[in-house]
């Protein structure tokens, strides 16, 4: 798998005119050689895959994780270097780029430090972007990666299920949290050993609970807190961020309440959230545009006479967000074998409804890869 994504690489690294591409951006190194969970620049240490069109590729690491590189990383020649030793991951990227080489890296992805001093070294000849090369190999997944989101999917349920088990009346929203992660690791752990012979992937959840509820429930990406939780309060559900199964990553969301709503206006919110994402999930299907699918569902919360909403979704496989987005001006045409989180959602000034889910995109239509209830009667615990 890793080494037919490099070859694919290296063929459009050719085509492009392109020498020699540096990828720094950890997604993108572990999509392309299977090396992961190594510390890198937010440490301090910075790790570059060198991967040329015509030649051996090449994987710059610190010697800390040089046990994990050697074991994982599916490349030609791993060379390591150590803190404070010789040039450091300066040594080897001159041989690299000399010769006069057209060079590729991430723009957005490459850390100031490495940045400047590639820039030092090409200074005769910019670097190219082959961002969108990498963007355009990852749109359309393989049978492996839509397994792979097809059991998050299953770990996002369990997770979503034990959520709402968990919202009560006097409870505190952590006591939520701690929940779903057990829930969400321990479905992971048992689809990792039923399906997957790596050992070393780690079946824990990521990232703190999106959580809120009651007056919080404004607060978009609230973090699970000490707040009591009261009767006939909303509560929000968000795991976009620990939606992470094998390194795939899905969106999910739902929106309760608890007992019963008390602010019977919030239902009327509510019910034109999930119609937005009804129109959507109409609009979804191979052959149309990106934003088509987003101005679906946008006509449906400015007719309700609510504000022009954010982008209704996006790509989502080995990062949180990939290309294309379901938002204004993205015209790429959805094919199948596309993943994409899609919301319905509506904000007001004292409340806030989204419901969201991941779907495939299929040769007919689409494929759901998260299932949860969403009907008023069905969010009311």
């Amino acid at each position: 798998m890793f080494e037919s994504r490099m070859n694919r690489l290296c063929k459009q690294l050719d085509k492009a005119g392109i020498d020699v591409a540096l990828i720094t951006d950890d997604d993108n190194v572990y999509y392309l050689t299977g090396y992961y969970d190594y510390l890198h620049m937010e440490f301090g240490r910075p790790t570059i895959l060198v991967v040329r069109s015509h030649g051996s590729s090449l994987l710059i690491t610190p010697t800390i994780d040089l046990n994990s590189a050697e074991a994982t990383a599916r490349v030609d020649r791993i060379a390591a270097w150590n803190d404070g030793m010789g040039r450091e991951w300066r040594q080897e990227l001159p041989k690299a780029l000399e010769g006069g080489v057209r060079v590729a890296i991430e723009p957005d992805h490459m850390p100031p430090v490495v940045r400047a001093y590639v820039d030092e070294q090409t200074e005769a000849s910019p670097c190219a972007d082959v961002t969108p090369i990498l963007a355009d190999m990852r749109k359309v997944k393989s049978d492996e990666e839509l397994q792979l989101a097809r059991h998050a999917g299953q770990v996002a349920g369990a997770m979503m299920a034990a959520g709402r088990a968990a919202i009560g009346d006097g409870v505190p929203e952590y006591e939520v949290a701690i929940a779903t992660a057990q829930a969400g690791t321990r479905k992971a752990a048992e689809l990792l050993n039923a399906h997957y012979d790596e050992a070393d992937m780690s079946p824990n959840t990521h990232f703190l609970q999106i959580m809120a509820s009651g007056k919080e429930i404004i607060k978009t990406h609230h973090r699970a807190s000490t707040r009591i939780m009261r009767k006939g309060e909303p509560v929000f559900l968000c795991f976009c961020g620990m939606t992470n199964f094998h390194k795939f990553k899905l969106g999910f969301d739902r929106t309760f309440w608890i007992g019963k709503i008390a602010d019977q206006s919030q239902a009327a919110v509510y019910d034109v959230a999930v119609a937005s994402q009804k129109a959507a999930l109409n609009a979804l299907r191979p052959g149309v545009t990106a934003e088509s699918v987003h101005a679906a569902y946008a006509s449906v919360i400015e007719d309700a006479g609510y504000d022009y909403p954010f982008r209704c979704g996006r790509a989502t496989g080995f990062s949180f967000l990939e290309t294309p987005q379901l938002v204004t001006g993205d015209t790429t045409i959805l094919e199948p074998g596309m993943v994409f989180a899609v919301d319905g959602s509506v904000t007001t000034d004292t409340f806030r409804a989204q419901i969201g889910d991941s779907f495939i995109v299929t040769e007919d239509g689409y494929e759901p890869i998260t299932d949860h209830p969403k009907s008023i009667a069905d969010v009311i615990l």
